[in-house]
């Protein structure tokens, strides 16, 4: 049962946790910060916090196992549908949910809809005796050609932080990450993060959990670089586009996904090396 609307409820910083589940879609999975040790699969943010926490679970003594479900594309319904009871089925007792993201970026997306189920998740995951991780979009007010979506995710944001106060949960403030709006850390696509936005994301995700992190160090802005000429710039729009958005559309067109041969790549819980 959702809170009582006139409650607060603040999570408890710096507990130790022993059995992370992350799902979610492209983001959680890691896109596109590359595994150096698998071809075709990807490290991320979740992966990184899973490290970082199995560091702090063993050195206060205890065991640490993590799994990850996200897959690439997927939308809401997936996230707390088949993911969300898989998660649960493997007795979590932190699981990280972000989802909504490509939802949103539906021209009839319904964000109050959007924002009751995921609030609906996070009750049954809160039930179940897991803490939750949530995470706020980003804020794409320098995007060429997504800042028109800027009041979808400063709706969607506002959304989470009501859900995470009323239901006791922790919430990765991306919004506030001036350093995410440099492009310099995000990949071609311009749809999912380098190796250094998700190593930043984690950090800030193991902040956001309640421990001390060295905050400069993943939310202070990459240096100036030199303006870019207008020619350069728009021959750079042009390229982004007919490599990356219109395979994007053609798939919507087909009623595709990025994910549908795709399977989680880590579907149950196993140990994590804190290195």
């Amino acid at each position: 049962m959702p809170a009582d609307d006139n409650q607060t409820h603040l999570p408890e910083r710096g507990k130790v946790w022993h059995r992370y589940v992350a799902i979610g879609d492209s983001f959680t999975e890691g896109m596109s910060d590359p595994d150096p040790t698998r071809a075709n699969s990807y490290v991320g943010w979740a992966d990184r916090l899973a490290s970082h926490l199995a560091t702090i679970a063993h050195r206060e003594g205890g065991d640490f196992a993590y799994a990850n479900l996200a897959v690439r594309g997927r939308l809401l319904a997936d996230v707390i549908g088949p993911q969300l009871d898989a998660a649960i089925e493997l007795g979590p007792d932190l699981v990280s949910m972000v989802g909504g993201g490509n939802d949103i970026l539906r021209p009839k997306a319904d964000l109050d809809a959007i924002a009751a189920r995921l609030e609906a998740a996070v009750a049954r995951l809160r039930e179940s005796g897991a803490d939750v991780l949530l995470a706020t979009p980003t804020d794409p007010v320098g995007a060429p050609l997504l800042k028109h979506l800027r009041g979808r995710h400063a709706i969607h944001s506002a959304n989470i932080f009501s859900i995470a106060q009323q239901h006791g949960a922790y919430v990765i403030n991306q919004w506030g990450m001036k350093a995410l709006q440099d492009f310099r850390l995000w990949a071609d696509d311009r749809i999912h993060m380098t190796t250094e936005g998700h190593r930043r994301v984690a950090l800030n995700a193991l902040s956001a959990l309640g421990h001390d992190t060295d905050r400069a160090d993943w939310s202070t802005p990459l240096p100036p670089q030199p303006p870019q000429a207008r020619r350069e710039s728009a021959a750079a729009n042009a390229e982004w586009a007919r490599t990356h958005l219109a395979p994007w559309v053609q798939r919507r067109l087909r009623g595709e996904s990025s994910g549908d041969t795709v399977q989680a790549k880590r579907p149950e819980l196993t140990p994590v090396d804190p290195a």
